[in-house]
């Protein structure tokens, strides 16, 4: 299945904060963490965009006031 960069943006809408979410999600997975969705996709890399592109995954930053 084809990940389109517009529809992760639609999920997390800086490409900046896409970048650190999907690094630090893929290295969860890499050292064993369970998979949030079921898929039979096996790159940790993968698990990481599919799971943020269903919505698994959420960026959480602080405010900057």
């Amino acid at each position: 299945m084809e990940i389109r960069l517009e529809d992760l943006l639609k999920k997390v809408p800086s490409l900046y904060k896409l970048a650190i979410l999907v690094s630090r999600r893929t290295l969860e997975i890499s050292e064993g963490s369970p998979k949030l969705i079921s898929t039979k996709l096996e790159e940790p890399l993968q698990i990481a965009l599919e799971e943020i592109r269903e919505g698994r995954i959420t960026y959480k930053g602080k405010e900057i006031k």
